[in-house]
């Protein structure tokens, strides 16, 4: 599977896919869905939207990837896993079907999320690409609306070297006559989108001419804005469980796309839609995504895993309040670590680690390209290890951030005793 090999697992059409679906009775055909792409923002703008859906008493399926701890996080009903035995059950029932087809772990999953949603009758399912998705296996099918919330350099061997060139991976989601919102609009990717758009007579949408933010506040676990509907020029307050900074363009985009599915007669009401914002961790089980783990030595996790998605965590972390700067950090081989190891505060004392999968990039060899950025620490040959030594050498005052792949924020969960699923 891709996420623990890399390309080499990688499927270059969706023809397992689409055999699986019919042979389980095509259930991605039984349940309406919003599809989102992108480079960064998916899980967090999936996991908003569906907490909207389910404070509004919606039944909501829930897919995304990857998992941080357990399997059944990719697959949620109104916030909920879906039960052990069912998985096992389905894998069971469906054994010669898998043997015939031969399909990846990732497409097995995509099935499985939709014939998990289908049996279940769910209102509306959130479905989050797992990568690119022109040849993405969720993309078989028809949503109610397509998002796709930015466009940077991440998996540039498989989807292109150019952000046009990711932008028309990821415009593949976009359906005859579907609409499609975009979440961060500029010169170099929409005109890809309005291409596309074009092409298949879909309306297109950019997600900052509905809402704009301003912020106004942070706490450890909240941050607080103005919301302001430009469409009917109306100011709301919001405060939203989603601490990281860049956070704000998501919201943006999820609020957009509630303005565009209430034309679509969804009930949607901002009294509802609003609140929701400010419990998405309760509601969906969303994890990893500036996580506060303790508050006194300070320690926080995010699963931030390309040059884009560290920038931002970068920025958030000059922030924090603290006496020495702790970073526990790994990465797979596939990223362009030059320029992340770059972005990185020399300053800090490093604990460089692998998880525990063969696409992870080896403690040491990370070790010794961040030498060479004037980067100081060691190396450890697990995660349970880097966080064991940074937490046992810290102070009061000190601040300690866990990133660089889902992975490492994944084992260091389980490291901390912090891995229970919400």
């Amino acid at each position: 599977m891709f996420s623990r090999l890399g390309k080499a697992a990688i499927k270059k059409d969706l023809t397992n896919t689409l055999a699986l679906c019919a042979a389980l009775g095509h259930p991605e055909k039984k349940f309406k869905s919003i599809h989102i792409a992108g480079t960064n923002g998916k899980g967090s703008t999936s996991h908003a939207l569906a907490a909207i859906f389910q404070e509004a008493g919606y039944t909501t399926g829930l897919y995304t990837s990857p998992h941080l701890v357990d399997f059944r996080e990719r697959i949620r009903i109104n916030g909920v896993p879906v039960d052990e035995p069912w998985v096992i059950d389905f894998v069971a029932e469906n054994k010669s079907l898998i043997e015939a087809v031969l399909p990846s772990f990732f497409e097995i999953t995509v099935a499985m999320a939709f014939a998990a949603f289908a049996e279940k009758q769910v209102d509306i399912a959130i479905i989050e690409t797992g990568l690119g998705g022109r040849l993405d296996s969720t993309n078989v099918l028809t949503p109610e609306l397509s998002i796709i919330t930015n466009i940077s350099l991440d998996h540039t061997d498989l989807l292109g070297h150019t952000r046009a060139e990711i932008a028309g991976e990821k415009a593949g989601i976009i359906k005859p006559g579907v609409p499609a919102l975009i979440g961060s609009e500029d010169a170099e990717t929409f005109p890809v989108f309005f291409q596309k758009a074009l092409a298949e007579q879909s309306p297109v949408y950019v997600a900052g001419n509905f809402w704009e933010l301003v912020k106004t506040g942070q706490k450890s676990d909240l941050q607080y804005f103005k919301a302001v509907d430009l469409q009917e020029q109306k100011i709301y307050p919001l405060a939203t469980d989603l601490a990281g900074s860049y956070q704000k363009e998501n919201l943006q985009t999820v609020l957009a796309a509630v303005t565009l599915l209430q034309h679509q007669g969804w009930q949607l009401p901002l009294e509802t839609a609003l609140p929701a914002l400010g419990r998405v961790k309760a509601q969906t089980g969303l994890r990893g995504r500036w996580e506060v783990l303790q508050q006194s030595p300070f320690i926080v996790a995010d699963v931030a895993h390309n040059e884009a998605g560290i920038s931002a965590v970068l920025s958030q972390w000059q922030e924090v309040p603290k006496e020495r700067a702790r970073i526990v950090m790994g990465f797979v081989r596939d990223k362009d670590l030059e320029k992340v190891l770059s972005l990185m505060p020399a300053a800090a004392i490093y604990y460089f680690t692998a998880a525990q999968v063969p696409r992870a990039l080896p403690a040491g060899e990370l070790a010794e390209m961040a030498h060479k950025k004037g980067l100081q620490g060691k190396a450890y040959a697990t995660v349970a290890e880097a966080v064991q030594a940074a937490t046992n050498a810290m102070s009061a005052g000190d601040a300690l951030l866990i990133t660089g792949s889902f992975f490492i924020v994944g084992e260091a969960l389980t490291a901390t005793g912090s891995s229970a699923m919400l």
